[in-house]
């Protein structure tokens, strides 16, 4: 199947005018954003910014109307097997099944992404060699440690070989060593294939040190875009024209994120159903 002729030259993904409502709240309030491909792009906020339903939106678990979500010039809404099989996706919560052991969950995955039968084995044994679970393969994923599991989930989002591989919160709960080890995965993997990487963090530092790009997301909008040196240092001119020392520390991008989205603590902060997610998925894998 062809891109639509209406699709951004050179992007992964875009989104022009994008809205999507849960009642009377718009979770995503008119959202442009153009990702670009083979980039790795981080998208940033609080919790209730809209993050996950703009992500919902990109790997069609949300309706949306046509035209305004584009995946490497397919419509999200016209094409949307078109538009999965190009993705990757590492959810929040866990996606492994303790029961099963490692090589079983990447297969089943295979399966689910209508890998060919004739290549499944092979495409397994690679996604487990890329993530470093070789030796482990044959164990069941329950006993595996909380690094290894979040391995393992990006090895199931790699067996169809994505073109987009979209992660949120990938580390969440990880300690730093295990999250190093994640982020160094990722990028392995990035670098053999030149795909694009779309992806959810609250580690400032993750996205200082590892994203191309990002985007600051509050009240369902983009509040401030660029690569994070140029969010730093448009923040310390801001501070410098309003009178701050010049012996004053450089910002961070910690600083960036709380000079737009403020506290982050009001009624769209997300609410206990999205505490209580977060901090079970945060268990299993700690």
């Amino acid at each position: 199947m062809t891109p639509d002729a209406a699709a951004t030259p050179g992007a992964a993904v875009s989104r022009t005018g994008l809205t999507y409502a849960f009642g009377e709240t718009n979770a995503v309030d008119g959202l442009d954003l153009t990702v670009t491909e083979g980039e790795v792009f981080g998208l940033l906020g609080p919790n209730g910014a809209g993050k996950t339903t703009a992500i919902r939106c990109i790997t069609t678990l949300l309706p949306v109307p046509a035209g305004l979500v584009r995946v490497f010039g397919h419509d999200a809404a016209g094409n949307r097997m078109a538009v999965r099989r190009l993705l990757g996706y590492v959810p929040q919560q866990l996606s492994a099944d303790a029961g099963l052991t490692g090589r079983e969950n990447i297969a089943l995955f295979a399966r689910v992404f209508d890998v060919p039968r004739r290549e499944r084995a092979e495409r397994v044994g690679q996604a487990l060699a890329a993530v470093d679970l070789t030796d482990a393969a044959d164990r069941l994923a329950g006993t595996y440690s909380g690094g290894m599991v979040r391995r393992l989930e990006l090895a199931q989002a790699l067996v169809s070989a994505p073109r987009l591989l979209i992660l949120d919160e990938p580390t969440i709960g990880l300690d730093p060593i295990a999250r190093t080890d994640v982020w160094e995965h990722i990028n392995a993997v990035r670098a053999a294939t030149g795909m694009t990487v779309l992806v959810t963090t609250h580690y400032m530092d993750e996205a200082d040190q590892y994203c191309d790009r990002v985007g600051l997301m509050h009240r369902g909008r983009i509040q401030a875009l660029g690569t994070p040196v140029e969010l730093r240092e448009g923040l310390g001119a801001r501070r410098s024209a309003a009178g701050a020392a010049a012996t004053d520390p450089l910002p961070t991008l910690e600083d960036v994120f709380r000079d737009i989205a403020g506290s982050g603590l009001d009624d769209r902060s997300g609410g206990f159903r999205d505490v209580r997610s977060t901090r079970r998925t945060a268990g299993r894998v700690g």
